[in-house]
């Protein structure tokens, strides 16, 4: 507590410090909070969970006067970041009673106006404060401390144009903290146009390398998700993350892994924002313990107590690999990072690895696993049931499966037939359905869909008839006459 006390913090702030049995500030806190409650303009490069939220409300807290308009700004790339921050600073700041209001998209925006009117604090995503500029439901021009958090991550989403907006809304003798995971050119860029002579302070990964265990299994196509289900059931785990590439496979894993018998909860995108705030409670209140997402969980959220964290689909980029994994080993606490690569993640692998020569990713030996049935809805209103996620359906006959399941046209480990199929580009036997949904990088652009029968549609069926036929005469010429309409 004395240390905390070193750094000239708020009387309100420390007593909340002391409620809350803090041991002592993290290095952001200590290089930060003293520059910051001078004036100093700030750049700090540290990850989520480094402690930045304090750091940074610190300064706000100890200066913002209750009830004199909205003197301080804090803009995150999330709405689920923007209630997060929003919560952490109401409760700093709980004993001088400040009132600080989160504004976000995908809720009502009369809500927020009306809180708007007595706000001290805004904690906003960039669209959706926007949207209140132009309404002219929000006042900037008392804002004395503006905080860009997780500010790379807000120019990767293409926030960059409006937070230039908001910036000029805001008066030009304030004081402006950028905090980011890592600094891009684009963001000393705008920092040499709105700050004023900055000071740059980086932190070591709040992530302990020394506790955070990177492995990987090398599996079959038609293994991944059966695999997935092993290891869940297998491993003593508190909290799991597992990271897809795209909502479908998000809804199509939550999906099966409830069938057996798992609890999962989804996060992604395409949900309702009332869905997304009930679904990380849940989760941060341990009430779920398997949270399945896309990378909008990746940045930003801070959660502590997760154990495990699967790549389920391999991230595209070499960030967003050690943002997922940061969600694990953290506060001195131990972690794993699991892959789960298939032929479909074989160029991203390739690329984490090309792109962080630091990465020590070790490989596991796949256990010997019972293949599961999985399901997934097609256009009719039967359900399609796969087998170890090979496709099943009447127009099949039977179920395939592929008998090479590498790029490099290896051999299957089990020895199996082949019918004629090669891996590189096939599905069969794999976790996605044969004709649509997930196609070979798991993405969410359909081939095709299947009909209620488990036939290919009409426009699939034709256009594999005008493959087959070209031009060549007599019969149909579909693609010709596709042409001309």
């Amino acid at each position: 507590m004395e240390e905390f006390k070193k750094l000239g913090l708020d009387e309100h702030v420390l007593r909340v410090i002391l409620d809350k049995k803090f041991d002592k500030p993290t290095e952001i806190q200590e290089k930060t909070i003293p520059l910051i409650l001078e004036g100093r303009d700030v750049i700090a490069g540290s990850a989520t969970g480094s402690g930045k939220t304090l750091a940074f409300g610190s300064g706000i807290i100890k200066n913002v006067v209750k009830g004199k308009g909205i003197q301080g700004l804090i803009l995150t790339p999330t709405r689920e970041l923007a209630l997060q921050v929003a919560s952490a600073i109401e409760e700093f700041s709980y004993h001088k009673g400040l009132k600080v209001t989160a504004v976000y998209g995908g809720v009502s925006m009369n809500d927020q106006v009306k809180k708007l009117v007595y706000t001290d604090i805004v904690v906003a995503t960039p669209g959706r404060l926007l949207d209140h500029l132009r309404r002219n439901s929000v006042n900037l021009n008392k804002v004395d401390f503006l905080v860009l958090d997780e500010a790379d991550r807000m120019w990767d989403m293409g926030f960059k144009e409006d937070v230039s907006k908001i910036v000029k809304a805001c008066p030009k003798g304030r004081q402006t903290l950028l905090f980011s995971a890592t600094i891009s050119r684009e963001l000393s860029d705008f920092s040499d146009k709105y700050m004023n002579k900055p000071v740059e302070i980086s932190v070591k990964n709040y992530v302990d390398p020394a506790k955070l265990r990177q492995v990987y299994y090398d599996v079959q196509d038609n293994l991944k998700f059966s695999l997935l289900v092993y290891l869940l059931k297998h491993e003593k785990a508190h909290l799991i993350m597992i990271f897809c590439n795209t909502r479908r496979t998000v809804d199509f894993v939550v999906k099966n892994l409830r069938t057996q018998e798992i609890a999962a909860q989804a996060i992604h995108g395409g949900l309702t924002q009332a869905k997304r705030n009930l679904v990380m409670k849940r989760f941060d209140n341990s009430k779920v313990n398997v949270l399945v997402c896309t990378d909008v969980a990746a940045r930003g959220l801070d959660i502590s107590g997760v154990s495990h964290v699967y790549n389920y689909d391999m991230s595209k980029d070499s960030k967003d690999y050690i943002h997922r994994i940061g969600r694990t080993a953290r506060a001195g606490k131990e972690g794993i990072a699991i892959n789960i690569i298939a032929s479909r993640d074989y160029d991203n692998f390739a690329n984490v690895q090309r792109r962080n020569r630091e990465i020590k990713i070790e490989n596991i030996p796949t256990p010997k696993i019972e293949r599961v049935f999985v399901k997934m809805e097609d256009s009719g209103d039967r359900p399609q049931r796969r087998f170890g996620s090979g496709f099943r359906g009447r127009s099949e006959g039977r179920e395939r499966q592929s008998g090479l399941s590498r790029r490099d046209g290896g051999p299957r480990k089990d020895g199996g037939r082949n019918f004629g199929r090669k891996s590189g580009g096939s599905n069969i036997g794999s976790d996605r359905p044969r004709n649509s949904s997930f196609d070979s990088r798991g993405s969410s652009e359909g081939r095709g869909k299947p009909d209620g029968r488990g036939r290919q549609n009409r426009g699939e069926r034709n256009k594999r008839s005008s493959d087959r036929s070209g031009f060549r005469g007599g019969g149909r010429d579909v693609r010709r006459r596709r042409d001309r309409h």
